[in-house]
C-alpha cells in the first residue's frame, strides 16, 4: 500500500500523473490519499499531519509525502525505513516528527537513476524521482538498492511545548477543514470527569494535571473557560476548547470557523493558565 500526503491539491495534474507513474511500474500496487491539501510548502504542517496518521495504517505501508518547497535544489531525495514502515519524501524535515517518534530508523539517498524516470525535470521530482522509488519499493526493491546510506536526515525544532506549574504554552499546527485550531498541546487524557493530564509528545516524559473546569484557554484576544469533551457541550455559534481526537487541545466554533471568527493562523501562539 502506497499512501499520499502532498500540498499539490486536486484542481492540477500533479496528484492523478504521479498515481499514473506508480501504476505503470507496479500494475498492483495500492494507492490511498491521505490529504493533498497542506498549505502549500508548509513542511511543519506535513509533518504533523503524517504524525497523526501513520499509526493508522497497516504495517509495511509505504508513505509518500510531498512538500517540496527547495525542489531543485540540492536538498536530497530519501527513502526511510522506520519501524515497521517506509516512508519516501525530500529531505526537508517533513519526517522529523515520525523520526522523533519511531527512533528506529534506516535512511538512503535516492541517487540510483535506475529507480526514477529516464528524464528528471527540475521542478516536478513528485513525478520523476518520488513516485518511481515507491512504486520500486512497493514491488519488492529492496532497500539498498535504491542509493546510498545517510545518517541524520534533516529535522524541524519540535512543536512549541512548554510546560510550568501553571501554564501551558503551545502552538496552533493545523487548521482543519471546519476551521477548528489543532494545537501543539498534547497529548492530554481525561483521567476523571473534571480533570485532565498533558503527557509531552516527544523527549523525556512528563505529566502535568490539567483542571478541566477552571483552565483558561487564551488565543489573542479571546480567552475561554474550561475544556469540555465534544462540541454539543456548547451552544451552536460558541467558542470551546476541547479535546479532539488525536488527544490535541482543540479551540473550535461549535457549528462555525474558529480560524474566521479568531483570525488565526498556524503558529499562534496558545497559552493554557491551569493554576
Amino acid at each position: 500500500m502506497i499512501a499520499l500526503l502532498t500540498d499539490f491539491g486536486t484542481t492540477d495534474i500533479y496528484v492523478g500523473v504521479m498515481k499514473g507513474v506508480i501504476l505503470s511500474i507496479d500494475p498492483q500496487a495500492q494507492i490511498i490519499d491521505i490529504t493533498h491539501d497542506i498549505q502549500p510548502q508548509n513542511v511543519r504542517q506535513a509533518a504533523f499531519a503524517l504524525l497523526n496518521s501513520y499509526r493508522y495504517f497497516p504495517e509495511g505501508t509505504l508513505f509518500l509525502t510531498i512538500v517540496d518547497p527547495d525542489v531543485g535544489t540540492d536538498r536530497k531525495p530519501i527513502v526511510v525505513q522506520a519501524g515497521k514502515y517506509t516512508f519516501v519524501a525530500p529531505d526537508n524535515g517533513v519526517l522529523s516528527y515520525v523520526l522523533y517518534e519511531i527512533r528506529d530508523a534506516f535512511a538512503i539517498e535516492l541517487n540510483n537513476p535506475t529507480y526514477q524516470l529516464a528524464t528528471v525535470s527540475s521542478t516536478f521530482h513528485g513525478r520523476d524521482i518520488f513516485a518511481p522509488a515507491a512504486a520500486h519499493l512497493a514491488k519488492g526493491v529492496a532497500l539498498r538498492a535504491m542509493g546510498t546510506p545517510m545518517l541524520y536526515p534533516v529535522t524541524l525544532p519540535e512543536p512549541t511545548l512548554s510546560v510550568s506549574p501553571k501554564k501551558i504554552t503551545g502552538e496552533v499546527m493545523h487548521i482543519d477543514h471546519f476551521g477548528n485550531l489543532i494545537t501543539s498541546i498534547g497529548y492530554l487524557r481525561w483521567v476523571a470527569p473534571e480533570r485532565l493530564t498533558l503527557n509531552k509528545r516527544f523527549g523525556e516524559f512528563a505529566t502535568a494535571p490539567v483542571p478541566a473546569t477552571t483552565a483558561i484557554v487564551g488565543v489573542g484576544d479571546t480567552v475561554i473557560t474550561g475544556i469540555r469533551r465534544m462540541f454539543g457541550e456548547a451552544e451552536r455559534g460558541d467558542v470551546l476548547a476541547l479535546v479532539e481526537s488525536n488527544g490535541y487541545l482543540e479551540i473550535a466554533v461549535n457549528q462555525g470557523s474558529a480560524a474566521a471568527r479568531l483570525d488565526v493562523s498556524i503558529g499562534d501562539r496558545i497559552e493554557l493558565q491551569i493554576g
